[in-house]
């Protein structure tokens, strides 16, 4: 970092939506069930970690909706565990 740059740092919600987030992906492409299931673990921390902040799920079904009229983090009920 250069003199009189301000560090830009993510807020601990951004950090724990996008985590959530990656861990699901890498969940679905999980080869073996011991690591579909590590990375569903991931995701509950993390999703725990995002209710201790009073904020919402990345996966509920009352999430924004895009322009297609759809939730913008429509996930599978066989992919949330």
């Amino acid at each position: 970092m250069l003199a009189g740059e301000a560090a830009l740092v993510e807020s601990d919600i951004r950090y724990y939506r996008r985590r959530a987030c990656e861990e699901m992906a890498a969940a679905t492409r999980a080869v073996t069930a011991a690591a579909r299931d590590r990375r569903l673990q991931l995701v509950d921390i993390y999703l725990g970690h995002l209710k201790s902040l009073d904020a919402p799920s990345p996966f509920e079904e009352s999430e924004a909706f895009n322009d297609s009229g759809r939730a913008a983090f429509h996930w599978p009920k066989s992919a949330r565990g």
